[in-house]
């Protein structure tokens, strides 16, 4: 407002029509009340009043508080005020009365004759409004009902190997063959995660999967080399005191001609629309029938150069960047190595090779793009934080302290950090020089498990696109993936979180053998080693607000994708670096845009826990603002009880005993049916493992 009166005070024309409302700016302080007063009149309803004057333009006033409570957010700082934007459009509809009707018109609320609303009253339950909830109770019931017999089958099976000696099920407490492990690979929480971690373990029975969110505990500011902004390469919540730096990039990022930013001034833009518009339309052309990256196009893998070198480790307190201490010192790198390895119940037993994979996504044309980054990474690829996360845990110093604190990391262990591109279904491996001549043949032949895993990853996934034939061989099906990723006219690269509706805090032999169709988040956890729930309540603490921050913005998108959504991606405007808004229409949309959306089923989240009830009944209760994601049923959460694998829903306050309706789940034995299947069935799946290394796919309606 003190810029806008600054341009009114020296500018040879006006934001104004009549002089009313320029003398209210420039000689007076006006507030909202005053100029409330002006325009309404009766104050009883100015509430009212401004709920319709602001909802009138849907998204901005959230979005200017929103920025007036974290300035940062944006790149170049400005300091804006809710109170202000009022203020200013109040003196705009002024001015606009003035000019129309002159100063004689009288405030709205002589002529009201009604009551004003109260906005915020409870809102009377009806008959309809318990049919409805009637009718989500069990739409959402019978989803997680089969889930939880599928849970439960499988534990009775591991059981029964267990006792007569079977070999698929021999599993330590672990969740690891009782064999030597090939290799071990973390993984984000991420649901698209589930589909490659099964994948990868059909193709190479020997290995381990681990999940845990995808900053891997390293939080920090991320800027690359020649940046003029830095990333945050952590969850939202968190604000990181530190800073990596890129250097030594040995080759430059590759930029495309026709988006040079010499064509924006008045003669740069004259000569290149004469020179360059020719060529425009034959690279669209070439772009719509030959797709191929290009430096137009958002590469998860050009967020970091491989062959950059970062500022991991600080070497001294001084040395630091606007008030970011660069890098991490031997003793906060140990910390956090330390709390993942016990969190994710890998403190014992590491494979020669334990691969740190995150993961990004690659498109083309897409507003939406940061939705279908690493969440836990503020939306953008992980790989850094996997890179960073590898050179700790390899750090000699590091694994010393570790060793003083009990965790012992074998000298032959070596740390490997990963990007999975989760939208052309392609990963990247970084630092592989540091590895063993040993450890080096071992990844070669890794790497080939990893690529056959893609592979069966690209054709489960193809069954939602339509425009990919499911049933072509493998190789056809991943190279028509990775067509999508780079096409311009694709609006569907890849569904982002679409159909998410678990999340399982466990060890992975209880989901080890489930088909969950690519829809739960998947947290690695031990309750053998934390009886008390301590670790559990650090797990616990961001899952209601990440987790099931995403199930609600897909569950109310999908619900109403007009209001509370986006509507269609394709005429979206980016406004701003903020928001996107529909073609010339000026609103902010609030949610997700129907191509995210339309395989969505509106179910709020089970998160189900491996622990005893009375534990997990303490852990949310530690923080009111995790216990509330629970008491309100914005999310459910269910316990499994270790020792009798019995199921407790939490209902009310209190966990009480569940049994699932569904009795026996059915299996199938080829995989790749099942892939291909499903796209003709349309339904949801469960897989149950019992026979050798191969897992025993259920189709379950």
């Amino acid at each position: 407002l003190a810029s806008i009166k600054e341009l009114e005070s020296h500018s040879f024309t006006s934001f104004f029509k009549t002089n009313r409302a320029k003398q209210l700016l420039l000689n007076g302080k006006p507030t909202i009340a005053n100029l409330l007063k002006i325009v309404v009149g009766d104050e009883a309803y100015f509430e009212q009043y401004l709920f319709d004057q602001q909802f009138s333009h849907r998204g901005w006033s959230g979005m200017a508080a929103a920025v007036e409570r974290e300035p940062h957010t944006l790149l170049d700082t400005k300091i804006i005020s809710l109170q202000d934007l009022i203020v200013f459009e109040l003196m705009l509809e002024i001015d606009a009365l003035d000019a129309e009707l002159g100063k004689h018109w009288k405030p709205l609320s002589s002529t009201i004759n009604t009551q004003p609303t109260d906005l915020f009253a409870d809102v009377p339950s009806t008959e309809l409004h318990e049919v409805l909830k009637l009718w989500q109770d069990a739409f959402e019931w019978s989803y997680y009902d089969e889930v939880l017999a599928g849970i439960r089958q499988l534990k009775k099976s591991n059981a029964q190997s267990l006792a007569t000696g079977g070999s698929h099920s021999q599993v330590a407490s672990s969740g690891k063959d009782l064999d030597e492990v090939s290799f071990q690979a973390m993984f984000c929480i991420d649901e698209r995660e589930d589909s490659i971690r099964r994948h990868i373990e059909h193709v190479a029975p020997g290995c381990q999967t681990l999940g845990w969110p995808g900053f891997f505990s390293v939080e920090f500011y991320f800027e690359p080399e020649n940046a003029k902004f830095y990333d945050k390469l952590c969850p939202a919540p968190v604000t990181p005191k530190y800073l990596i730096k890129e250097y030594d990039v040995k080759h430059k990022r590759k930029h495309e001609l026709l988006y040079t930013n010499k064509t924006h001034g008045l003669f740069g833009g004259f000569i290149s629309t004469l020179t360059l518009g020719f060529f425009a339309a034959v690279k669209l052309v070439q772009t719509i029938f030959r797709p191929k990256m290009s430096p137009a196009i958002s590469n998860a893998f050009a967020h970091m150069s491989k062959e950059g070198k970062l500022t991991i480790e600080n070497k001294s307190i001084d040395d630091r960047e606007n008030d970011l201490q660069v890098g991490f010192t031997v003793e906060e790198m140990t910390a956090r190595v330390e709390g993942l390895l016990r969190g994710i119940g890998l403190a014992t037993d590491l494979a020669p090779i334990v691969y740190v994979i995150g993961h990004g996504s690659s498109s083309a044309n897409n507003p939406h793009h940061g939705a279908h980054d690493c969440g836990a990474c503020s939306g953008r690829p992980g790989s850094v934080n996997a890179r960073v996360f590898a050179f700790m845990a390899n750090h000699p110093k590091v694994r010393v302290l570790l060793n003083d604190r009990g965790i012992t990391i074998p000298n032959d262990t070596q740390f490997v950090g990963a990007l999975h591109d989760t939208a052309a279904d392609q990963m990247e491996f970084y630092d592989e020089d540091v590895l063993s001549s040993k450890n080096a043949e071992q990844h070669i032949i890794n790497i080939q498990s990893f690529e056959k895993a893609l592979d069966l990853n690209a054709k489960e996934r193809s069954r939602r696109f339509a425009s990919i034939n499911t049933k072509k061989s493998l190789k056809h099906v991943r190279n028509e993936i990775l067509k999508r990723s780079v096409s311009m006219f694709e609006p569907r690269p890849e569904l982002g979180h679409g159909t998410n509706t678990l999340c399982i805090i466990a060890n992975r032999n209880l989901s080890k053998g489930l088909f969950l169709d690519r829809r739960a988040f998947m947290n690695s956890y031990d309750y053998h080693n934390d009886l008390d729930g301590k670790l559990l309540t650090g797990i616990m603490r961001p899952i209601g607000i990440v987790c099931g921050g995403i199930n609600l913005e897909y569950y109310f998108s999908r619900v109403d994708n007009y209001k509370l959504g986006a509507g269609t991606k394709l005429p979206h405007n980016v406004m701003g670096l903020i928001g996107v808004a529909n073609s010339s229409d000026g609103d902010l949309r609030p949610g997700l845009p129907l191509q995210m959306i339309e395989v969505h089923d509106p179910v709020r989240l089970m998160v189900i826990v491996e622990h005893y009830p009375e534990v997990v009944l303490k852990v949310i209760q530690t923080a009111p603002e995790m216990y509330e994601w629970y008491i309100n049923e914005w999310v459910h959460i269910l316990a499994v009880h270790p020792e009798t694998n019995q199921f407790f829903i939490f209902k009310e306050g209190a966990f009480i005993e569940y049994h699932p309706l569904t009795k026996q789940v059915k299996t199938v034995n080829d995989m790749l049916m099942l892939v291909e299947d499903a796209k003709e069935m349309e339904t949801n799946y469960i897989v149950h493992a019992t026979q050798e290394n191969l897992p025993v796919y259920s189709l379950e309606k």
